[in-house]
């Protein structure tokens, strides 16, 4: 079918009234939305329809889920379609024996969380805005979270999937089998991709066995290898395996606490980072016990350590509070900016001791506000100003950020994306036949650039010399 030379608004709005029913497609898409329509699918079907008709009316559609999103992947401006998934929040089935669950995009991890627990099982990835990130969101910017290191992260979690391609088309692979050999493994095409070579609409999702129990320590240490050394430490233990180890750096955890009101005499925040080491396992008094000996060599090694052993439930969910509650940073620093990266674990120190020296050079009042999860390199850095910063200061901090990460083996974006903020940093740092290779993919699954344009690829051409 012919795309339209000039879209019509009221045939278009009309064919998708025909597609989703009158109730489901809205004129004003609301103040979180550029665009003015706002559809709502409730089928893998209904989506394909509404691709159909986008394209045909020469139309691009940004897909949403939760609205987590921090580096603009979901933003859409007028003439666009909003295509939210919120009416696709159906678990269709857990399979205990397989550890498989099979559900809509739409559908929030937390949900999936809740349903797993009554089969003693659980997803395998957590993070703190569960309640909110659907399923869909995170396979399209392959989420990591705390169990990375154990578990993987979105792209180690999904099996199969199905996808509405740009055409209008369905791509459906629900295969439930780990081993899966049979062509390409075409699914891994949208998982990261952002919506912007499909749009993700049902999902098979590998599950884990959920632990009995759990014990929490908080560590205050003097370096960055010591955190290193009780995360390994952590892992060799025989009590249970190690489900989280975050970082939380000192201006980090004192700005939490002071906000929630935490104090404990015993455990002064004046080290320059703390370590929450979490462990699971079959049996409390083990992992108890566990904890105690990483603490104990821990002091052996570090005698100006310190610690917390949570006690209680009670006293692990205020322990964990400090690492989650990330909003106190943004109403300290409205709209701070936010970076999210990978690096080597031999290179982490010397790479936060890097961006504080580098970013000081450019504003002595500059001091991040540093934490992430450690067992895996993930570190998240958020600026202690108000943003958004001008385009000479974004250049300066992004060039301390990310100059020499791919020479250490590192990356620009660890599980936030690309979206529209971070393509310069994509187009500069990249292999140039990765880029070039992502940039045919895109041209041939999608020329009319139907799928949330302008998303982790330049509409024009970039400079690459950047961070060179």
């Amino acid at each position: 079918m012919a795309r339209a030379a000039t879209p019509d608004p009221t045939a278009l709005q009309q064919a998708l009234v025909a597609a989703v029913g009158a109730g489901h497609v809205r004129n004003d898409a609301g103040p979180d939305h550029g665009a003015e329509l706002l559809v709502l699918p409730a089928s893998t079907a209904e989506v394909a329809a509404v691709v159909a008709i986008a394209r045909v009316h020469g139309v691009s559609i940004v897909a949403q889920g939760g609205h987590t999103g921090l580096v603009g992947g979901c933003q859409s401006h007028p003439g666009q379609i909003v295509l939210s998934l919120a009416r696709m929040a159906l678990i269709e089935a857990i399979y205990p024996d397989e550890r498989v669950a099979i559900v809509q995009a739409g559908v929030a991890l937390e949900a999936l969380q809740n349903a797993a627990i009554a089969h003693g099982l659980e997803p395998g990835i957590d993070l703190a805005a569960r309640g909110t990130a659907t399923i869909g969101g995170m396979v399209s910017t392959n989420a990591g979270g705390i169990m990375a290191h154990r578990y993987g992260v979105m792209r180690h979690r999904v099996l199969g999937l199905e996808a509405v391609l740009p055409d209008g088309t369905i791509y459906s692979d629900m295969t439930r089998v780990v081993k899966n050999t049979a062509g390409y493994d075409l699914k891994h095409l949208f998982i990261g991709a952002e919506g912007t070579l499909g749009i993700v609409t049902r999902v098979v999702i590998k599950l884990e066995p959920l632990p009995q129990c759990t014990a929490t320590v908080m560590l205050g240490l003097p370096s960055v290898a010591a955190t290193l050394e009780a995360i390994n430490l952590a892992l060799r233990s025989d009590a249970g395996h190690l489900r989280a180890a975050e970082g939380l750096w000192q201006s980090y955890i004192q700005l939490t606490a002071q906000a929630q009101g935490w104090s404990e005499p015993s455990f002064p925040l004046d080290q320059p980072v703390c370590l929450l080491l979490m462990l699971g396992g079959a049996n409390q008094a083990d992992l108890n016990e566990g904890i105690e000996q990483i603490f104990g060599e821990i002091l052996d090694r570090h005698p100006t350590a310190t610690g917390i052993i949570a006690a209680s439930k009670r006293q692990e969910a205020d322990l964990w509070r400090l690492r989650e509650d990330t909003d106190q940073l943004y109403r300290a620093h409205a709209a701070a900016p936010s970076y999210d990266v990978s690096v080597p674990l031999s290179e982490i120190g010397a790479y936060v001791d890097h961006v504080k020296s580098g970013l000081a050079r450019i504003d002595a009042d500059l001091d991040p506000y540093v934490f992430g999860h450690l067992a895996d390199g993930n570190l998240h850095i958020v600026l202690n100003r108000t943003g958004p910063l001008d385009d000479a200061m974004s250049s300066a901090v992004e060039h301390v950020l990310y100059a020499n990460l791919r020479a250490l083996g590192g990356s620009f974006s660890a599980e936030h994306g690309v979206g529209t903020k971070r393509i310069a940093a994509l187009v500069a740092t990249s292999d140039p036949v990765k880029f070039a290779t992502m940039m045919r993919i895109k041209q041939a699954l999608d020329p009319d650039q139907t799928l949330n344009p302008g998303k982790v690829l330049p509409s024009q051409p970039l400079a690459r010399e950047k961070f060179q």
